[in-house]
C-alpha cells in the first residue's frame, strides 16, 4: 500500500497546472485522478497477482469492488490537503548548519 499511497506524487505536476483553478475544479480533478488511480490498482494487483488489497464490492455504490462513489467527499478534501501540505513544505525554510 505504501507504493500505491506514493502514486500521489503525481498530483505535484497536476497541480502546478490546475492551481489557478476554481477550488471546485481543482477538488473535482483530484477526486477523479484518486478514484483512476486506486481502480487500476486493485485492478492490476487482482489481475497480476490475484490478490484484491480491498474489497468494496459489498458496498453498493461501488465500482467493480474497486472503488467506491461514496468516499468522492473524502478524496475531494484530500487532494485539497495535499495542495496545502505542497504549498507548506516548499516554503520552507530550513537553515543550514
Amino acid at each position: 500500500m505504501f507504493l500505491i499511497y506514493g502514486l500521489a506524487i503525481f498530483l505535484e505536476p497536476i497541480y502546478s497546472r490546475i492551481k489557478d483553478w476554481s477550488i471546485i475544479l481543482r477538488g473535482g480533478s483530484y477526486t477523479l485522478l484518486i478514484f483512476i488511480a486506486e481502480y487500476l490498482t486493485g485492478w492490476l494487483l487482482l489481475n497480476a497477482v490475484g490478490v484484491r488489497p480491498w474489497d468494496y464490492s459489498h458496498t453498493p455504490l461501488s465500482i467493480g469492488g474497486f472503488i467506491r462513489l461514496d468516499y468522492a467527499p473524502l478524496w475531494f478534501i484530500v487532494g485539497l490537503l495535499f495542495e496545502r501540505l505542497y504549498n507548506l513544505l516548499i516554503n520552507l525554510k530550513v537553515d543550514s548548519i
